[in-house]
Parts: C-alpha cells; sequence; structure tokens
C-alpha cells in the first residue's frame, strides 16, 4: 500500500476551490479525495466536510459503489443544526432520485420515501434555516413536485408487485 502524502496547511483553500472544480467537472471521485486530503490535516473542516458529503451524494446515481452510510457517518461532524438538517434532507432527496432512476420492482415506493424523508429534513432546517435563506423550502418544493410529477405513493398492504415466475 502507499503512504499518502499531506497537504500544507496553506494550501487547504486552493484544495477545497480545486474539489468544488471537480465536482463542476462531474469528477466527484476527485473531489471527494481532495477533501479527505482537507480533513486529515484539518478533521473538523466545515466546507470540507459539506463538499465531501455533496460529493460523495453526487455519485448516487451513478454506477459506482457508494451507499449513504458514507455520506451519512460525516452527517455528525457538520457543527451547524440547519445544515446538518439540510444536508441529511439533501442525502435522503438523492437516494429518492437515484432509486427513482434506476427502476425495477418497487423503485417507485423507495422513491417516494426516501422523498418523503427528505422533505422531513427541509421541514426541520426550515425551522432553524438563517434569515433570508430558504434553500430549504426550495428543496422541500423540488422533492413534492417529484413526487406529483411521476405519481409517487406509499407502499400500501395490496400494493405489492407479484414476482415472475
Amino acid at each position: 500500500m502507499f503512504d499518502l502524502k499531506k497537504i500544507h496547511p496553506d494550501a487547504i483553500p486552493q484544495a477545497l476551490e480545486r474539489a468544488h472544480f471537480y465536482r463542476l467537472l462531474n469528477e466527484p471521485g476527485a473531489a471527494e479525495s481532495i477533501c479527505l486530503d482537507v480533513l486529515e490535516i484539518e478533521p473538523e473542516n466545515q466546507q470540507a466536510l459539506l463538499t465531501l458529503l455533496t460529493a460523495i451524494t453526487d455519485r448516487f446515481n451513478k454506477s459506482y459503489a457508494v451507499g449513504a452510510t458514507q455520506a451519512k457517518d460525516v452527517l455528525p461532524r457538520i457543527k451547524d443544526e440547519y445544515q446538518r438538517a439540510y444536508y441529511a434532507g439533501l442525502i435522503c432527496e438523492r437516494q429518492g432520485k437515484a432509486r427513482l432512476q434506476q427502476g425495477g420492482p418497487g423503485s417507485s415506493h423507495d422513491a417516494y420515501e426516501y422523498l418523503r424523508e427528505a422533505m422531513h429534513y427541509f421541514e426541520k432546517a426550515e425551522a432553524c434555516r438563517p434569515e433570508g435563506n430558504d434553500d430549504s423550502i426550495l428543496r422541500w418544493n423540488a422533492c413534492a413536485r417529484i413526487i406529483m410529477r411521476n405519481n409517487l405513493s406509499s407502499r400500501t398492504s395490496d400494493s405489492a408487485e407479484p414476482y415472475l415466475e
């Protein structure tokens, strides 16, 4: 195995800009790697934690083997109550979108449940949001529109999809 090289603490701001740049280039793996390098030097760097969390969720609807557990493990390290709730909602929203895109048996019900959970977290974030910040309301509305446009609904006992034999 390799011993990873450490970056200099003075290089952290530029490294975080680079991580954001790689996210924009749709290269979440590169952004995640940079964030891990930053967190090796400053374990509580909030910008690195938020970028890491979003980079992980960027990969949900791709063919990478990335689960929500990795993203959820970052949440307790986020100090701000609003951001913790907002990003918990973001994780669920992205899980829902990914599940809807994957399709297959039960996907619409799974997507509905993830999106409803996201809406719950966005309401929680809305209650403690900074003045003038309506991001949680925008995300809540986006989840509601996805549910309505795709006619998603919860599971009921008679909605079980039959297995093909």
